[in-house]
């Protein structure tokens, strides 16, 4: 008993231990960074694809009624708000699907019908989302939306077989090649459920409804829940009735003549689940970093005015041309060290230690001396000290100081300098505890560096 007591103050040790550590952490992380709220982010259009079914609600009548059963159907959304508040929302909506009906009605069998037609509509809405009662950080939000939309569709019917075959519906609930009444035998027929005639031009007279128009516009009226799952991604669910201003979609119409319909317009129902993106929109907080954020940087001191990507404090040639090749101290190439840059250099091979003129091609020791008494402007310093090496004949290349073993694993490209980027790289791995050197060594490190 006594060894399982034991083992349980140790387990809540363990845990209280963890819990510190773990505190610790979101401590030591509070310090170094702080999330602000952005008082005014810009929003974009928020894209949102939807699937669900189409319901048709009208003279042809479905055996079904529920919402949720019918067609397959797909919307495409784009969303903006159309106010300051975030109150409304503004949707601009693309619809496809299919809809359908079967009615069967065995005591009267020329009321037996059928039709399917292809639905488009293209539309727009304005949505309310309950800002006034409902805060924008619940997870769960309410919303209603009224709109207007013009669709396009056009009925079909399944009136006879692959065979090309007339259904006759019989009132013992079969279907026959001839009716009831006609004289033979009849033969049993099965719907094929390929809807093959189109209503509109199919027996107009017993219709009597003529070529009518297949466009309409459709007031449509939804409403739903927004579940909010991240800043940027939400799902809805929503039931949408949209009323139709034609009476036409099922080929069946109160104005029929032998075939007449309820007075009244169709509708038909959109049940859906949708996922929304925003993609776009500028993002709500903002993280700022608190390591440096008692430093005031320069941004004249990080410039890089000459384009060569080699900054400003360590460019020992600034002012380089555009384009022109560099190496680490931001100088152009100078292939044959001649000291003459590549890309005005006439003689690119030009042998070690010879004499040239400013573009690059050999002169001879009297030639050079000419040029040294004929100048009309100042020797530059770096002639004057060749020159001097000239005439004491000890020519040799000037070195910036060789780098102390200690510092030279910082040297990344090998190249004997350290540049401005490798002591900005040290700088950061030494705060990240990746870089095995003390404070007073990396002050060595800069003094070394502005030292070259």
């Amino acid at each position: 008993m006594r060894v399982f007591w034991i083992k349980q103050i140790l387990l809540i040790i363990l845990v209280l231990v963890l819990l510190d550590l773990r505190a610790q952490d979101e401590a030591y992380d509070d310090l170094l960074r702080r999330i602000d709220t952005i008082e005014n982010p810009v929003y974009k259009p928020v894209v949102a694809l939807s699937y669900g079914v189409l319901n048709f609600r009208g003279d042809v009548r479905n055996q079904y009624v529920s919402p949720v059963i019918g067609t397959p159907a797909f919307r495409v959304n784009i969303a903006t708000f159309a106010d300051r508040r975030q109150f409304f929302t503004v949707n601009f909506n693309f619809l496809k699907g299919r809809l359908n009906g079967s009615q069967y009605d065995f005591s009267m069998p020329e009321k037996n019908l059928n039709f399917q037609t292809d639905l488009f509509s293209f539309g727009v809405s304005l949505e309310y989302r309950f800002g006034h009662l409902v805060s924008s950080k619940f997870p769960v939000r309410p919303y209603v939306s009224l709109g207007i939309e013009n669709i396009y569709y056009s009925a079909k019917g399944d009136l006879m077989d692959a065979a090309g075959r007339t259904y006759y519906y019989w009132t013992d609930g079969s279907i026959r090649d001839r009716g009831e009444d006609a004289p033979g035998e009849a033969g049993l027929l099965f719907r094929d459920y390929s809807y093959e005639t189109d209503l509109r031009k199919y027996e107009q007279d017993e219709y009597g409804l003529g070529d009518y128009n297949q466009m309409s516009l459709s007031l449509p009226v939804e409403a739903g829940l927004h579940f909010k799952v991240h800043e940027r991604v939400f799902l809805n669910l929503g039931v949408g009735v949209h009323h139709t201003f034609s009476d036409y979609l099922d080929n069946v119409a109160f104005k029929g003549t032998s075939m007449v319909g309820d007075r009244g317009n169709d509708r038909f129902i959109f049940s859906h689940f949708g996922i929304h993106f925003d993609l776009f929109s500028d993002p709500s907080t903002r993280t700022v970093e608190l390591l440096y954020a008692d430093v005031a940087f320069d941004p004249l001191f990080y410039g890089d005015e000459d384009g060569d990507f080699v900054l400003d404090p360590a460019d020992r040639c600034v002012g380089t041309p555009y384009g022109v090749a560099v190496d680490t101290l931001g100088c152009p190439l100078d292939s044959d060290r001649d000291g003459v840059p590549d890309y005005i250099d006439e003689e690119p091979d030009t042998g070690e230690g010879n004499w040239v003129n400013e573009k690059g091609i050999t002169m001879t020791e009297e030639a050079f001396y000419a040029s040294i008494q004929n100048r009309e402007t100042a020797m530059k310093r770096a002639d004057v000290g060749a020159y001097l090496e000239l005439i004491e004949g000890r020519y040799e290349i000037i070195s910036y100081g060789e780098i102390p073993d200690r510092f030279k694993p910082l040297d990344a490209d090998q190249d004997g300098y350290l540049s401005f980027d490798e002591l900005l790289k040290a700088i950061d791995e030494y705060f990240d505890f990746k870089l095995d050197l003390t404070l007073e060594e990396l002050r060595a490190v800069n003094e070394f560096f502005f030292s070259q």
